[in-house]
């Protein structure tokens, strides 16, 4: 960027404005790229006492995408999720750091029984959010979905990651 014949004042003011205009975005969009754009989804379906319930998810069964997770989204549409897979039974700690969506997070043993549910959890927060006992997955969907569909703890959910017993 070149200023011609401007007072010290003005270079300053030019100067902020190119750091706000071209160097902001490019930070923003650094935060952007942490956020991956599913490519296709998978169906899961969870039996309750009020009926089956289907699931478009992404699929979280890499360390980044597991790390990652829905950090730095808006939104997150009602019927949509992302289920992340741990590999085998063991004990889970999730938190909400970077997560601006309030989340149920549905905590699922490797049969595919719920073992227990994290309802309505706090967006941003640091806090740790655990499984009770060994899981082999982690269902989040947005808030509330527990509660509104019935989901409980017992119930039974079906994707190819979990035994199908």
């Amino acid at each position: 960027m070149r200023i011609l014949r401007s007072s010290g004042a003005a270079r300053v003011a030019a100067l902020l404005l190119f750091a706000v205009f071209v160097f902001l975005p490019t930070q923003s969009g650094r935060a952007q790229q942490a956020q991956p754009k599913p490519e296709t989804f998978e169906k899961l379906e969870i039996a309750t006492k009020s009926g089956v319930h289907v699931f478009d998810i992404e699929f979280a069964d890499t360390d980044y995408k597991r790390r990652v997770g829905l950090m730095f989204r808006k939104e997150l549409p009602q019927g949509q999720g992302m289920l992340f897979d741990f590999d085998r039974e063991r004990g889970v700690a999730m938190w909400m750091q970077n997560t601006y969506v309030s989340l149920d997070m549905i905590f699922i043993r490797a049969d595919g029984t719920i073992a227990n549910i994290a309802q309505f959890t706090t967006p941003l927060s640091e806090a740790t959010i655990l499984s009770d006992g060994p899981v082999k997955g982690v269902l989040e969907v947005v808030a509330g979905t527990a509660l509104r569909l019935g989901i409980a703890p017992g119930d039974k959910v079906s994707h190819r990651i979990f035994d199908k017993k």
